[in-house]
């Protein structure tokens, strides 16, 4: 199992129910393929970049899960297939990136090792 952070970009027009319906279905889909879910945070509505489709803002969705390697490609397929997501980027962590996030959720400092002899 290895650790994976997922941020989809959804399209502005849908309701507030219609977002957290799509979260939990990607959150289904990985806990019914094996995988655990660490995190679901919902950034909301943000400006992009450049337009998608002549939309110039998006409903933001990052989520951190474990699951096997296999499995992405199962993810990828639903996400093509819903029209409701404009664009989404899987990545796989590090072990640096998944303490980073372990950090940041916590509240905690972050030290520079160097800066402390």
């Amino acid at each position: 199992m290895k650790n994976y952070e997922l941020m989809v970009i959804f399209t502005p027009v849908l309701s507030d129910d219609e977002f957290k319906a799509a979260q939990k279905k990607y959150a289904d889909l990985v806990v019914e393929n094996g995988g655990e879910i660490i995190n679901s945070n919902p950034w909301g509505l943000k400006s992009l970049a450049y337009p998608i489709a002549k939309k110039t803002t998006g409903l933001y969705w990052v989520m951190e899960y474990t699951a096997p390697s296999s499995f992405n490609e199962k993810l990828k397929i639903q996400l093509l297939r819903d029209e409701s997501q404009m664009r989404h980027m899987y990545t796989a962590l590090d072990k640096y990136a998944v303490e980073y996030n372990a950090k940041k959720k916590s509240g905690g400092r972050f030290t520079n090792e160097k800066t402390e002899a």
